[in-house]
Parts: structure tokens; C-alpha cells; sequence
């Protein structure tokens, strides 16, 4: 009687779809990481931007000449 643990020939592992996922979790996080580190390198985008009160009454601090009404 051959009671040996080792699988035969013939047969392939099948991968279950937690092994998926782990790796592509996995993944996710390896780019994330790489893409903070990139971020990180590359400094701020806009280092003099800070928050600036806004004055959102009427006709005030808008664009102007930009009207969001009418087809004129």
C-alpha cells in the first residue's frame, strides 16, 4: 500500500480565489506604497497654497464675467 503524501504527476494545484485576492490585495497595497513614496519624493504641488477665506455672497469673489445663467 503507497499511503505517500506527496500530490501525483498528473494533477495541478488549483489556486483558490482567497489566494486571489490576497494577492491582489497584496498588489494594492505595493502600489499604493510606491505611489505615497513617489508623492514624497516629489514634494508639494502647490507649497504656497493655503486656505483662503472665500467670500461666496453675491458678486463677490467670483470670476468675473463667468454667468452660470441664461444663453447669452
Amino acid at each position: 500500500m503507497n499511503d505517500s503524501v506527496t500530490p501525483s504527476s498528473g494533477r495541478r494545484l488549483r489556486s483558490t480565489p482567497y489566494a486571489a485576492l490576497a494577492g491582489f490585495v497584496l498588489l494594492l497595497a505595493a502600489a499604493f506604497a510606491l505611489s505615497y513614496q513617489a508623492g514624497s519624493l516629489a514634494g508639494p504641488v502647490a507649497p504656497d497654497m493655503r486656505g483662503v477665506p472665500h467670500d461666496d455672497g453675491p458678486g463677490g469673489g467670483g470670476m468675473g464675467g463667468m454667468d452660470h445663467g441664461g444663453g447669452h
